[in-house]
């Protein structure tokens, strides 16, 4: 089944807790926890403090994307606040500190997952790809929200489902950047099975269409 996992980057803030609770109740399975710290990525979002005040509001599964330089410092505080899920760049850090940060997020009980960036093959996850539950294959450049989707970065999801299906993987496939009711199709065939959107979700009034639209239901 595909997931759909809106970003709440694209929500309003000012009424968060109600936001999720309306994409909860439009059927999407995840809610996508963007950080940003203004230094791997050109661009300062949201940190700990509403993630913890969001895991009070909600008991959805929260997917944090920590588009952060040398996550290793941080990963251990988004799991005491609540995240189910803590996702960080493998260009973010070197290999062994990326490796520390994955084995400090699975000391928490929590799942791990692993980002490439647009301009980074798929070879770069193979280190990880047996270890983690989740990878993540940039549409956009990461840091900002409304970005056209990279039709370009297919043939690495694609490449990304072969691995995981011919090592018998339960590892999800993530895609996020420019993800709709029109791009959903292509990811879907080639290979991904959790889907993040942001303004394709929140900038609808009918959040359960625009989920369904991008499932393809």
């Amino acid at each position: 089944m595909i997931k759909v996992a809106p970003s709440i980057l694209a929500a309003d803030l000012a009424r968060l807790g109600r936001e999720v609770e309306e994409i909860r109740a439009g059927g999407a399975d995840y809610v996508h926890f963007d950080v940003m710290d203004g230094a791997f990525v050109p661009n300062i979002s949201m940190g700990v403090p509403v993630l913890a005040s969001l895991r009070k509001a909600t008991d959805m599964f929260l997917d944090a994307h920590l588009m952060v330089d040398r996550p290793v410092r941080y990963v251990e505080q988004f799991c005491k606040a609540g995240a189910d899920l803590v996702n960080v760049h493998v260009e973010a850090d070197s290999a062994e500190n990326i490796s520390a940060a994955l084995e400090k997020i699975r000391a928490k009980g929590v799942k791990t997952g692993i980002t490439l960036k647009p301009g980074t093959p798929a070879e770069a996850a193979l280190p990880w790809l047996d270890s983690v539950d989740l990878v993540l294959v940039m549409t956009v450049e990461p840091g900002f929200g409304g970005q056209r989707f990279m039709a370009d970065m297919l043939p690495k999801i694609r490449t990304l489902r072969g691995w995981i299906e011919e090592r018998g993987l339960a590892c999800e496939l993530e895609v996020d950047g420019g993800v709709d009711a029109e791009t959903a199709p292509l990811c879907i065939e080639a290979g991904a099975d959790v889907l993040v959107a942001g303004s394709a979700v929140f900038g609808l009034a009918d959040r359960a269409a625009a989920i369904r639209a991008i499932r393809g239901e």
